[in-house]
């Protein structure tokens, strides 16, 4: 097991990443993965990781923690067992939907995660929210989200809703003062030009919570945090921008948030999952991104690690490439996330995973295989031999794999 190269990739990697991506950012990742950084960033600083003019953030709303009592109940006991899909606000808002409700109506299939707030930061629905229409930036994408709701309802679809959280390009823009801003006054973009938001700032927190909140109201019965960390290789640019902080430790600032968000949500009688890299299982915490597999697990109702196998690099689970395994790359996987949840005992969150509906043609000829019903079935099977018996398909394209049995 190369556990240097999983260290780096689940520095890189989220839910919406399909090829190895962010080639850019290898270096200060891996350096990032191997040497955690040991410094603690001072409260209230007015150096030059404070931005002129804007105070230090008040006390994070997650100082008290949520009552146990919240973690042990499943908000949603009549929930089924999730047999998902990915669906883009494209897709949801377009022609491409009668497809997919098609494809759920003659299957095993009994669910859709559905992009409320996506990848650039827009909410994807025409809110009436004041505050969020001028955070959000809220586009069209789903030209009738009401209309949507009912759809699914009629389809007996489970809804949930997919929330980007910190990787968050257009609040970027519209509040520097909500990012990380560089020595000449703009904000940062990584390689890739996408720009994040400042985890330590509680507003930002709030504003995702409140998306969150006016999803639930509209009907979705599960809220999907997504890239719930700092951006790639971030302790090594920490120093160099400028944005508020506060004396806590990344990884606990980002359990924090979660923790937040379900003392806030708690009410509505919704669960709360979120995405985290496959490899978080299987190698301890990425301190540099600000994610500890357990802190978050123990704060959420649903984790679902993102294990495709085209992620896994050779020699993981024993397997030269584990894209083409795709059986031992997630019962190992999966094997690994049991040892690293089953010390929480009672908090234990449901365990389901995403796994992979595509091919992974950028690993290079020899390394991948096309992705098809036996590549989909054995990764079903391989959970189900784990005891782990939801999980979710991600194809970024959503075409997703006919004639496929769901229930191996």
């Amino acid at each position: 097991m190369n556990i240097t190269w999983a260290l780096l990739m689940m520095a890189l990697g989220s839910v919406g990443v399909q090829s190895g991506g962010h080639e850019s950012d290898v270096s200060a990742a891996l350096k990032s993965a191997v040497n955690p950084p040991v410094t603690v960033e001072q409260a209230g600083s007015t150096s030059s990781n404070t931005p002129a003019g804007n105070a230090s953030p008040s006390p994070a709303p997650s100082a008290t923690p949520a009552a146990d009592s919240a973690l042990h109940t499943d908000p949603q006991p009549d929930a089924p067992k999730v047999k998902g899909i990915y669906v883009t606000a494209y897709s949801a808002g377009g022609s491409r939907m009668e497809q997919l409700l098609a494809l759920l109506d003659k299957t095993e299939l009994n669910s859709m995660v559905i992009d409320i707030k996506d990848d650039a930061g827009y909410i994807t629905y025409k809110t009436d929210n004041a505050e969020l229409q001028e955070m959000g930036t809220p586009q069209n994408f789903i030209g009738d989200i009401n209309k949507l709701m009912t759809r699914l309802k009629e389809h007996d679809v489970y809804p949930i809703a997919r929330i980007v959280v910190f990787k968050d390009s257009v609040l970027a823009k519209k509040h520097p003062e909500l990012s990380f801003v560089n020595a000449d006054g703009s904000v940062w973009k990584n390689k890739g030009g996408d720009s994040f938001v400042n985890p330590y700032n509680e507003n930002v927190w709030k504003y995702n919570v409140d998306i969150a909140k006016e999803a639930v109201k509209l009907g979705f019965k599960e809220i999907q945090f997504d890239y719930v960390r700092f951006p790639e290789g971030f302790e090594k640019r920490a120093d160099a921008l400028k944005y508020t902080k506060s004396d806590r430790p990344r990884v606990e600032i980002i359990a924090d948030f979660v923790k937040y968000a379900k003392a806030e949500l708690a009410p509505l009688g919704v669960r709360v999952s979120v995405d985290i890299f496959g490899y978080a299982a299987s190698v301890p915490a990425a301190e540099g991104i600000g994610q500890d597999f357990v802190k978050i697990s123990k704060n959420v109702d649903v984790i679902s690690p993102m294990v495709y196998p085209s992620h896994y690099s050779t020699g993981w689970f024993d397997v030269k490439d584990p894209d083409k395994d795709p059986y031992a790359t997630i019962k190992g996987s999966m094997v690994d996330t049991h040892k690293k949840l089953d010390p929480l005992g009672s908090y234990k969150p449901v365990i389901r995973p995403w796994i992979q509906d595509f091919t992974a043609s950028w690993l290079g000829s020899g390394h991948f295989i096309k992705y098809g019903k036996q590549q989909v079935e054995d990764q079903i099977r391989a959970l189900k031999d784990e005891n782990v018996d939801e999980f979710l398909l991600w194809n970024a394209n959503n075409r997703y794999t006919s004639d496929v049995d769901y229930e191996q």
